[in-house]
């Protein structure tokens, strides 16, 4: 309709919009299999799962990396030169802790794993994304992803995630990310797919 906003278009967010962004993300992730391995008991899931996202982007992302979300999704990214500052302190640890409980360690484990199979060269990270599953398939995660990578083109860099959720693979190599290898962090859990994108120059990251 005319004049209508566009609802999916990225903005950047603040810590003012820490409950839009924890709340999209905790509807995102409530079937994820990582996030229901670490948070087993599905009463509890969804609130933990909201403080466990307001605590990594009040603490972790927002002061260092650059977030974006439209009204029902999110994103987190990591420029390289942020790549050292955007990691947690003790006071975020125990923030973890206290969510995750005697499920802390595990997250610890997949931490360790994820960090030995992450690249050594400069790239862009996304280390976050997600949508509510209202508006999954209405182009949120899309325009998110597209944001992103606009800015790792503009930056000659590729671009680096890991996938939690069989699914999104193909999502993610439409606009052109490659699994590279498959991560057990533990042998209870589940596995996770890190996905490499290589350096493009002046497109939009759509095929």
């Amino acid at each position: 309709m005319c004049g209508m906003p566009n609802t999916r278009t990225p903005k950047a967010a603040t810590a003012d919009d820490a409950p839009s962004v924890s709340r999209s993300l905790a509807r995102a992730f409530d079937d994820d299999p990582l996030m229901s391995w670490l948070l087993p008991d599905a009463a509890t899931r969804g609130e933990r799962l909201g403080r466990y996202f307001t605590t990594l982007f009040r603490r972790q992302y927002e002061p260092y990396a650059q977030c974006e979300f439209t009204e029902s999704a999110a994103a987190f990214w990591v420029p390289p030169e942020s790549r050292d500052k955007a990691v947690p302190d003790a006071d975020t640890v125990q923030e973890l802790v206290d969510i995750l409980g005697d499920r802390a360690p595990l997250l610890r484990d997949v931490v360790a794993q994820v960090a030995a199979h992450t690249p050594p060269e400069p790239h862009w990270y996304l280390a976050v994304i997600g949508a509510d599953p209202l508006v999954r398939g209405q182009g949120h995660g899309a325009a998110l992803l597209r944001s992103g990578l606009a800015r790792a083109d503009a930056a000659g860099l590729p671009v680096h995630l890991e996938s939690s959720k069989p699914d999104n693979i193909p999502f993610y190599a439409h606009f052109g990310f490659t699994v590279t290898t498959e991560i057990h962090p533990h042998p209870d859990g589940p596995p996770l797919w890190p996905m490499w994108r290589p350096a493009r120059g002046g497109t939009d990251g759509e095929r």
